[in-house]
Formats: C-alpha cells, structure tokens, sequence
C-alpha cells in the first residue's frame, strides 16, 4: 500500500525539488516522474547472484550483534507474473521485444530470464524520464551484466554505449576454483550531446619519480621532443635553423614560437646538442580517469562511512560519476537507493536528487544519513510514507512488517529481527546509547504492536527487559493505553543516568498518532555517540578539493 501524494516533479525557481519515494520504482516513475526530466541515472540494482543479504549489526563495542535484518534475497524466479511480463513487453513491440524473444530461445523459462524480465520495464522508463542528452550507469556483476548489457543496447541503442567501467571493489577473494572475483561491472550509456567534464587524478608518485626528474626556479620538469622524428616523416615548412641546429626532419612547431619558449626558459639542450621542451609537473592537470577504477577502495568494517547496508557503495565513486556525467542543477536520479549513497554523494556535490526505494527500512536509514551529514535544515520530501492516523492503519494491514520498520523509524530505531529463531522474541527494535561508564553502551528495547493492545504487553515487555538487561523498554502502538497498561508501566520504575541527572521510565507507552504529531518521543539520554538505526554517517565538512581526491 503506497501513500503517494497528487505531485509530479516540479521546479522551484529553476532547481528541481529533491524528492524520496517509498515504493516500486516502476510504479512511481510511471505515476510521478515527468518524461525527459532527468540529466543523469545511476542504478545498482539486484544482480541475480542468489545470494541472501542480511544485513549484519555491530554493536559499538566491536561485537556483533546477535539481531539481523534480512534485506532481500537476491534472486528471482520464473512464474506466471514473470510470464504475464513477458507478453505484455512482447506486445510492445520494437528492439526490446525482439531481445526479450531472443533471451526467452535461448534461455528458456528461467530464473535468469525472470530477472532480466524484472529490469526490462524499468529500463524502459528510465529511458523515457531521462532528457535525449542524459547519461545512465548501470552497476552489476559478471553474472548478468552480458544480458543487461544486451538488453541496454535495445532500449538505448548500441550507438548510446559510451564504456564499460570496471571497478575492483576488494584486493582479494578467496575463489580456490576459479579465478577470484574481484571487481564489478558498470555500463555507461549516454545521449547525443551528453555531458562530460574531463576528470584527473594526482600522477602516481612512482610515475612522477621516473619522469619527472629535472628541477629549476619553476619547479619539476620532464624533457618533451621539440623535433620531429623519422617516424613523423619530413615538414619542409617546419625545416629551419635555430642557434645553428637544423634537425634533419623538422621542428614540432614553427620558428617564431620556438623562439618564444626559448626567451622564457623552456627549451633546454642536451650534451650532444639536441634540443628538449621543458613540461612541468605544476602545469599537468593529472592523469585522465580510466575505465578501470583501482582507487577507489571498497567499504572496509572500519570505514567512518560505513552504514551497515549491505550493498553499500563508497560516496567517492558515486561522487566520481556525477562530478564526470553532470553539472551543478542536473538532477540525479536512483531508483534502487538503498542506503542513500547516490543522495549523499548529488547533496554534496550540489545536484538535486530523486531517490526511490521499497523498503522503509532503507527510507528511515536515509532520512538519518542526510540529517546526520548534512544537518537538519537539508531540504528534501519524502513521498508513498503514511502521513497521517488511516495510512498508518492501511500500512499496518497490508504489509505488516513494512509497518514495523517505518514505526521504528519514528524515533530512530533499528530493526532487530533474529537471526536464530525466538532468540530475540518481543524485540521489534533496538537503540544504543552511551552508558555512564566510559566505553559502556545501553539498550533501548522496542516492540511495535499494529492490532489490540492491553495489559499482558505491558507484563511482556517488562520480562524482555529483565531478560535482555536493557535500560529503558518502548511499546508503540496504534490504540490508545489503557489506564491499567500505563499503571502496569509505572510499576517499572525509572533508568537514573548519572552522567546525564537525570530519571527516564523504565517503560514508556507511545502511539502512532503521537509520534506523528510529534508530541512525544523516546526518553532516554543523548545517542551523540551511538548511531541508533545504523552507524551514523560522518558529518559532511565544506573544504575544497585535493589533487589526490576527485578534481
């Protein structure tokens, strides 16, 4: 059940609005994204590599938590809606039809298939909602990026391939049969008059030892031909003498502009009397960037970064793409988002942004990223999440668990679902904060309740409490406490925080309405320490650019 307000993209005083969607992103780019509205795409979506991401906790004490979150499980099955797919594609007609009828002979009905079937559609309208001039990067893996690069082609065209990036996303991989798998794949596509700024990187210092390893007033300085080789072949309009040096197949340039450099102590002459042009290091630019990307590292556990997404990209790649493929205005699209790195990376780089997600769990987690690295006055609507009392209620019916995710992201929780059975049962949620001992961390434990609620939850709560050992126990619900539940609540008694001075209830009775209105919140000392969801993203810092870093 989606909660979309009546709004398509609109421009606010010539800069588009930057805009969060909760939903299908097929769905919501068909329903509110204007066609030829978007300069730039980016897409990292589900690469078919059946593998089961969970997303794994750490506590702050370096321990792993005992709760997880299974995200989804990348992999996809051939049934009757991927069939009914198919033939509504087929009947489309045109070069992705004709792809798809090729897949389906050659493939079969499988898996594979359904995946591709998956992305087709959304392919389809990326294309549709991006300007003719507009590029798109596509990030997958080896095991369907030939497929998607097949099927870019039908809906892009192939005169639209610009590249195939790669980019080694970890140094080692323990693969005993076969050759380790090291890096991932990106497609780069582009329209007729597509924007390209020229990208450098700082020259390897190794290169730099090697080349340039002359000096004077100006600085460092390699020696450049100035004289045409035999290679190059004879210029007779380029065949003059110089300080009594005529050289046998010319100069590089004509006599007036030698004479030029030389006044300015750029040409310099060897023992043997051969003359060089003097380039120095001050006045390169760097090394162009490559189709091969080695560095950029991959998230390491440690990274300040590091957001506990399973699929998380570094904002240095995500900030090398747009900085290359769009100018300040453009509007930056990503319809598998995630845990928000392309938002993050278009809000520093000063590009408005649509981010689409289906998940709430990934919504709550970018809501905090942007408030946490950009503070809370960063501008930005979030569209399809319940914003009253009756979509709550709908939510809660229709996808119950999305429910729980989007009520824990009220009050900035993470979700905690076990990863062994019953092992944490009548904990929806968890916050951590800084206990008064100097390293030590308490819990914050909620339940979330959709249906009835009475004083047996209350009795419930307080034995996970006493089970856990956890501070401070929330129940949030959609009903309104009775006088006996909140009596039973009072029994708890209180947290004291020394540190803080001060005494929370030890279980605290919350409601969806509340939280909405926002007249009340989770009582508890400050988290400025402790990330709550996730690991809290690190504060964006306004400075300028090095050469090491992205020019």
């Amino acid at each position: 059940m989606l909660f979309f307000e009546k709004k398509k993209i609109t421009k606010k005083e010539g800069v588009m609005e930057n805009l969060l969607y909760y939903g299908d992103n097929l769905d919501v780019m068909r329903r509110h994204i204007k066609d030829e509205t978007v300069d730039l795409v980016y897409l990292d979506p589900p690469f078919n590599s059946n593998t089961n991401y969970n997303v794994l906790f750490a506590e702050k004490d370096g321990s792993k938590a005992a709760s997880q979150i299974h995200a989804f499980t990348d992999t996809w099955t051939w049934n009757q809606e991927s069939e009914a797919i198919y033939g509504e594609m087929v009947m489309a007609g045109g070069k992705v039809s004709e792809c798809l009828q090729a897949f389906r002979t050659f493939l079969g009905e499988c898996d594979m298939l359904a995946y591709l079937l998956m992305m087709a559609p959304r392919l389809v309208e990326l294309r549709r909602v991006m300007k003719p001039e507009a590029s798109i990067y596509l990030h997958c893996d080896s095991t369907a990026s030939h497929y998607l690069k097949l099927l870019m082609d039908a809906v892009f065209s192939p005169q639209n391939f610009k590249n195939e990036i790669i980019w080694q996303r970890t140094s080692s991989h323990n693969d005993s049969k076969k050759w380790a798998q090291v890096s991932d794949t990106i497609l780069f596509y582009a329209g007729q008059g597509f924007t390209w700024n020229p990208t450098y990187l700082a020259h390897n210092p190794r290169y730099v030892e090697d080349f340039y390893r002359f000096n004077d007033e100006r600085g460092q300085y390699r020696l450049h031909e100035i004289i045409r080789t035999a290679s190059m072949g004879p210029r007779p309009n380029l065949t003059y003498e110089y300080k009594g040096y005529t050289p046998e197949w010319g100069w590089r340039m004509i006599k007036p502009k030698v004479e030029a450099l030389d006044r300015e102590n750029r040409i310099t002459w060897s023992s043997t009397g051969r003359p060089y042009l003097k380039r120095y290091l001050s006045e390169q630019e760097g090394t162009p960037i490559s189709s091969i990307i080695t560095d950029i590292p991959p998230l390491s556990h440690a990274a300040a970064e590091r957001l506990g997404y399973p699929t998380q990209k570094p904002e240095a790649l995500l900030k090398r793409i747009i900085s290359a493929s769009s100018n300040p205005d453009d509007v930056v699209l990503d319809p598998f988002c995630g845990c928000g790195t392309t938002i993050a990376a278009a809000q520093a780089l000063g590009r408005p942004w649509i981010g689409i997600d289906i998940t709430h769990l990934a919504i709550g987690l970018i809501k905090n990223r942007l408030k946490d690295s950009f503070g809370k006055g960063i501008g930005f609507k979030i569209i399809g999440e319940p914003v009253s009392l009756p979509d709550a209620e709908r939510l809660a019916q229709s996808e119950p668990f999305q429910f729980q995710a989007w009520a824990l992201g009220l009050v900035g929780a993470r979700i905690a679902t076990s990863a062994k059975k019953g092992a944490d049962k009548g904990i929806d949620g968890k916050i951590i904060f800084q206990g008064d001992k100097q390293g030590s961390f308490e819990t914050v434990i909620l339940s979330v309740k959709a249906g009835h609620t009475n004083v047996a939850h209350v009795r419930d709560l307080k034995g996970v409490l006493d089970r856990e050992k956890a501070a401070i126990g929330v129940l949030i619900s959609m009903q309104e406490p009775t006088s006996p539940m909140k009596t039973e609540a009072i029994t708890a008694g209180f947290y004291e925080s020394t540190t803080w001075g001060k005494k929370y209830p030890k279980v605290q009775l919350l409601t969806i309405a509340e939280l909405l209105a926002g007249i009340k919140k989770v009582e508890m000392p400050p988290i400025k320490q402790v990330g709550a969801t996730f690991k809290k993203a690190p504060k964006v810092m306004k400075s300028g650019t090095e050469q090491g870093e992205l020019l």
